[in-house]
């Protein structure tokens, strides 16, 4: 099928289920409900509302998981950047209480939605190693993984040992470990929530760009780039590291960063058994964190890269360094898949969550955390839609304020990157 964007390659990509039929948009429509994007956030509301009986139409420019939903390291991670604790500061007891419990049960949305709706993505309940990466961090790991546990969370602080054998790397002074956590295919996912609205009775339509959207008498309008149209009561904006100028100054309220990531060929069995032997996702406390999984036999690592797109593999030399680094095991090992994808950061930390027109509704800034919440937030909008009394939201209704000199966020977010990185080699 020829869609408007085509699938970046990737080990993903590779490696996906089949997707499914999502041809454009073909005439003009009415529904219930629109929305925008076709990512896990944008899928899992589609999938409630219709559920329920609604109508939907989802318009994508691209296909099902073209963007972060399909590029990201499928790492099922309960919470946010926050502990609980700061996140109660933040909030208050009962509000911030909640966001806490909403964050740290959102691996077992995604995990009964899967089971649920039969999806088949290679999903694991495997758990979430966070190892210190310089001896400073311990006592930052344990007072988070304390927090937790007060909670009543599956959480075992680890020592230095520990971490070294669950990891198989020698370079951590410690960590945590979170048991709810756990693992997909990100693409075969978001393909799967796809098929899963779609026999609900959504209409998914792919290379349908919505180019514009406009006030229409009492419904909203909403205009693809080949001239189909959408009328529909509300519209969702759920668009996230690739959300456009479709609506004022959303944009403007993230920084889009670029999260890259590697896989290295097959591992043999014998150096396979000394990494993560026993399939544990991890990701570290660095201040440009790296990030780690296996997949088929293979080492996936992520980290931060330059803003703007990469060129070729020489840009992501700096990930092949460091997994001879963590793992001397694999020095000198060759990647054979390299792709990146767009990270949604918000000033605060934390998903912001917009009504900025009557019927229209936006969701975004995920932090990198996308599996577990943008899952989590898409069903919990479309089940406050059908019932606000009965399904209050997570997070407050906020107005839509651009990040100040947001035009030149690239300049300031790469010399912060770089200070990050000297700050992470005087630590080390």
């Amino acid at each position: 099928m020829v869609h408007a964007l085509p699938l970046p390659p990737s080990l993903w990509a590779a490696t996906a289920r089949p997707a499914p039929e999502t041809p454009p948009l073909d005439a003009s429509r009415q529904a219930d409900v629109a929305i925008v994007g076709a990512g896990y956030s944008g899928l899992a509301a589609a999938l409630q509302l219709a559920q329920a009986g609604i109508s939907v139409v989802v318009l994508e420019a691209g296909e099902p998981g073209w963007g972060a939903s399909g590029r990201n390291g499928g790492q099922v991670i309960p919470g946010l950047k926050h502990d609980p604790d700061e996140l109660v500061a933040m909030f208050g007891t009962e509000a911030g209480e909640h966001l806490v419990r909403v964050a740290g049960g959102a691996p077992a949305v995604v995990f009964d939605l899967i089971a649920r709706h039969r999806i088949e993505c290679e999903a694991r309940r495997c758990g979430w190693i966070q190892p210190a990466f310089a001896a400073a961090d311990v006592a930052a790991t344990t007072r988070r993984a304390e927090q937790w546990q007060r909670r009543g969370a599956a959480i075992t602080v680890l020592d230095r040992d520990s971490v070294r054998r669950l990891t198989g790397s020698p370079v951590y002074h410690g960590g945590w470990i979170d048991r709810r956590a756990g693992s997909v295919q990100p693409l075969s996912y978001a393909r799967g929530l796809a098929r899963a609205a779609q026999k609900a009775g959504a209409l998914v339509c792919g290379g349908s760009r919505v180019t514009a959207l406009t006030r229409d008498g009492a419904r909203w309008k909403l205009t693809t780039g080949h001239g189909a149209t959408v009328a529909a009561e509300r519209v969702l904006l759920a668009t996230n590291g690739y959300t456009d100028a479709l609506w004022p100054r959303l944009r403007q309220t993230v920084i889009a960063a670029n999260s890259f990531q590697v896989a290295t060929r097959r591992l043999p069995d014998k150096v396979l058994r000394t990494v993560l032997p026993q399939g544990h996702v991890a990701s570290d406390t660095r201040k440009l964190l790296l990030y780690y999984r296996l997949h088929q036999g293979r080492l996936i690592m992520g980290g931060r890269g330059p803003f703007r797109e990469p060129a070729g593999p020489r840009d992501y030399r700096h990930l092949e360094t460091v997994i001879g680094i963590l793992f001397p095991q694999l020095k000198g090992t060759r990647c054979e898949f390299y792709w990146s994808g767009r990270v949604a950061l918000t000033r605060d930390h934390v998903p912001h969550m917009h009504q900025p027109a009557p019927g229209v509704s936006a969701f975004l800034g995920y932090q990198g955390r996308g599996v577990a919440m943008a899952t989590t937030l898409g069903i919990l909008v479309a089940k406050n839609l059908i019932s606000p009394a009965d399904n209050p939201l997570p997070l407050p209704i906020t107005d839509i304020r651009p990040i100040p000199l947001h035009a030149l966020h690239r300049i300031y977010a790469t010399a912060l990157l770089q200070m990050y990185r000297v700050k992470d080699y005087v630590r080390r």
